[in-house]
């Protein structure tokens, strides 16, 4: 088992795949995260607009579907709410094919995921956030 981490941070693990979802989020909840799954856009901002926990990171795929893309949710994301950490994950074409005018970044992590990169990212980013809010 990872390290656990001392408080732990909620994660929102976004991505259409159900296999690649749950290995992903129950690596993660090892980890020490809580973890909340989402298959949609759509199903993200219910999450994150319900607000039943504060939510510190989301890891998605950037083929996501729903209401937005994942270029069009991490907008939204930034604009309604800025401290939620946005990782993008995918492969250079599709990130190309989903940004389109929309990207003023590429995916941080490529597909297929080792999952040890993804936790050790997502810990990375946590930890630069607290230090520039701390």
């Amino acid at each position: 088992m990872a390290d656990e981490l001392p408080d732990p941070k909620c994660l929102i693990v976004a991505d259409a795949d159900v296999l690649i979802r749950n290995a992903l989020a129950e690596y993660l909840r090892n980890c020490g995260y809580k973890v909340f799954e989402a298959a949609t856009a759509d199903e993200v901002i219910m999450a994150l607009e319900e607000g039943a926990a504060k939510i510190d990171a989301l890891l998605t795929d950037a083929e996501l579907s729903g209401r937005f893309n994942a270029f069009e949710l991490r907008k939204w994301v930034r604009d309604h709410h800025p401290d939620v950490e946005v990782v993008l994950a995918g492969s250079v074409d599709s990130a190309a094919k989903a940004a389109g005018h929309l990207c003023d970044e590429g995916p941080h992590l490529q597909r297929p995921y080792d999952p040890q990169s993804v936790a050790a990212h997502i810990k990375r980013l946590l930890a630069a956030t607290r230090r520039q809010t701390g």
